[in-house]
């Protein structure tokens, strides 16, 4: 709850400020810092992709009634499929917009870690401090592929979906629930891959939370 406050607190500071820079300092001058906004992005990925995960068991549980039920209102049921798909794309739409989110800051804070490092004289603290750059930046490219690998499952089965909801609304009638059963199984283990691909990033996503807020 807290992260969405501070995400819904930032867009209105960023409609404000107009531009990354000014935003980032405005929120350096009230004590947030571009590592603490990093750890909320990271957040409101993680719930994106739990959120989207239950739109897409969801629809698929709606398509699995509607092709294994014989007697069948088909207008409805593709109205039904129809809404499902809908919701699954804007929460795909919304884990990437996230992921984007993410990608925009670490950027921001990676680049100001690198130039602040070269201002130190003293040269013990500027090894350990680059010593501790490299590990983070290691841990954020492991949970940034994850998160993209992630995304990447989504988009073969919102297509699968499309395809079987366009299907549906041009061939209203039973052969069409006749066709879209032999679909039914693939997009089933099409989601079982997705999910867990969701699953291994939501874990990285906290490892890398847990890192940040421990270092």
């Amino acid at each position: 709850m807290q992260s969405r406050i501070f995400s819904a607190i930032c867009v209105t500071a960023f409609v404000m400020t107009g531009c990354s820079s000014t935003y980032y300092n405005a929120w350096e001058k009230v004590g947030v810092h571009k590592r603490d906004i990093l750890v909320s992005r990271v957040e409101n990925t993680r719930d994106a992709q739990q959120d989207a995960q239950v739109e897409f068991k969801d629809a698929l549980e709606q398509f699995g009634s509607i092709v294994t039920i014989q007697e069948t209102d088909l207008k409805k049921a593709y109205d039904k499929l129809s809404g499902e798909y809908d919701d699954s794309l804007e929460a795909a739409e919304e884990v990437s917009e996230r992921i984007d989110s993410v990608e925009k800051v670490a950027d921001a804070l990676f680049s100001e870690w690198e130039a602040e490092i070269k201002q130190y004289s003293n040269a013990d603290f500027k090894r350990q401090s680059g010593a501790q750059l490299r590990d983070t930046r290691g841990r954020y490219a492991e949970m940034l592929r994850s998160m993209r690998a992630s995304e990447a499952t989504m988009k073969p089965v919102l297509q699968t979906f499309k395809d079987n909801v366009l299907f549906l609304k041009h061939n209203l009638n039973a052969q069409a629930i006749g066709s879209l059963r032999g679909e039914f199984a693939s997009l089933r283990d099409d989601i079982g891959v997705l999910i867990e691909e969701m699953n291994k990033s939501i874990a990285e996503s906290n490892a890398f939370i847990e890192q940040l807020q421990t270092s």
